[in-house]
């Protein structure tokens, strides 16, 4: 079983930066691909896309964050990190990290962290 855990949460003021990481420890037999994505849930909201790797290493960024937020990755040590900066007080959240393992041609399993809360004061 995978078990994604994110790291590097914390509180900051605006303008300031964090940088995440996510590391997705334990085995699983699906290897034929694997995903990355960061998502963030602010309270009162719905959870939200924030960035994502693809298997194919095609970077996505959410508008709101194109221009300040870098994804990147290590998978020889299976960790997705985030590089959060100029932060708003609207990127307060807690933000999750989530990993998708493919298993065969049309099923991929995912996996959550369990979260990490970031605040931006203003």
């Amino acid at each position: 079983q995978v078990q994604p855990v994110e790291f590097g949460g914390g509180s900051v003021q605006a303008g300031g930066s964090l940088r995440l990481s996510c590391v997705a420890s334990g085995y699983t037999d699906c290897r034929l691909g694997m995903t990355w994505k960061w998502y963030r849930q602010a309270p009162g909201k719905e959870r939200e896309f924030v960035s994502g790797i693809a298997s194919d290493g095609t970077l996505s960024y959410a508008d709101s964050v194109k221009g300040r937020f870098t994804i990147s990755q290590d998978n020889a040590n299976a960790t997705v990190y985030l590089e959060m900066n100029s932060l708003k007080a609207e990127d307060t959240a807690i933000y999750y990290c989530k990993t998708a393992r493919r298993c065969s041609r049309t099923y991929w399993q995912e996996y959550w962290g369990q979260g990490t809360q970031v605040t931006v004061s203003s």
